[in-house]
């Protein structure tokens, strides 16, 4: 027998205020029929497609890459296209990520922030050497790139941000998305930065020091990115500076 789902979704739209109407957030309630191999994006899509066509809420790739799905599942940061219904209760409650600026009902506006962060920490190859684009790239170590690569498999959802509490007590906190954006160009052989550069950058309760090894990044990162080791050697790294 199939599952009836209720479904749970906090509804608010942040222009209705604008306009003049009065509505505060509420919880709206919905029942499916749970179907085989259904995920939280898809209970969304068949309540949007029969139920109510004015429920906001973001996806682009149903794959687990772009990261557009994220939102709060039971409590909890996590990708909806990944998430399936037979996993959890059938009362489910869904909420937007915290931290980010709210558009309507689910969707959040992560894009600004992520833009945000990324010129704060400075996200691109910082260096004096001339690039012929005619030559052939010069090689680095295969571990080398390896490491890169794994740090830059980030799909910057902000579920690490929307899970950690020090982000939620510290608006001005970098977050772990943050920090591990300067932990890829650390180890990037491209980048002519120093440990002394990247103390200017993040050097702070703000950045690499503010981190309360809390682990709410990692246990929710859906590319389990070794988040928390590499916030943990930038900051043994960064420290040698302040302590210098």
């Amino acid at each position: 027998m199939a599952r009836e789902l209720t479904i749970r979704i906090l509804r608010y739209n942040p222009q209705d205020a604008v306009n003049g109407n009065n509505l505060r957030p509420r919880f709206q309630e919905y029942k499916i029929e749970e179907t085989p191999s259904m995920t939280i994006y898809l209970a969304l899509t068949k309540i949007r497609e029969t139920q109510d066509a004015g429920l906001a809420f973001d996806f682009v790739c149903r794959a687990g890459i772009c990261g557009s799905c994220a939102m709060m599942i039971n409590g909890r940061p996590k990708l909806a296209c990944r998430c399936l219904t037979k996993d959890l209760p059938e009362e489910i409650v869904l909420l937007p990520l915290p931290a980010f600026k709210l558009i309507k009902d689910l969707s959040v506006n992560t894009g600004v922030w992520m833009d945000e962060m990324s010129k704060r920490v400075e996200s691109w190859i910082h260096t004096s050497t001339q690039t012929d684009i005619a030559q052939i790239e010069e090689p680095i170590e295969p571990e080398v790139a390896d490491a890169v690569f794994e740090l830059d498999r980030c799909i910057e959802c902000g579920i690490c941000v929307a899970g950690c509490g020090t982000k939620l007590i510290n608006e001005d906190f970098v977050g772990a998305v943050g920090l591990n954006r300067v932990a890829r160009f650390e180890c990037d052989p491209h980048d002519d930065r120093t440990a002394d550069d990247f103390y200017e950058l993040v050097g702070d309760d703000n950045g690499i020091f503010g981190c309360m090894t809390l682990l709410a990044c990692e246990d929710t990162c859906p590319k389990h990115l070794p988040l928390q080791n590499k916030i943990a050697y930038m900051r043994r790294k960064l420290a040698t500076v302040k302590g210098s």
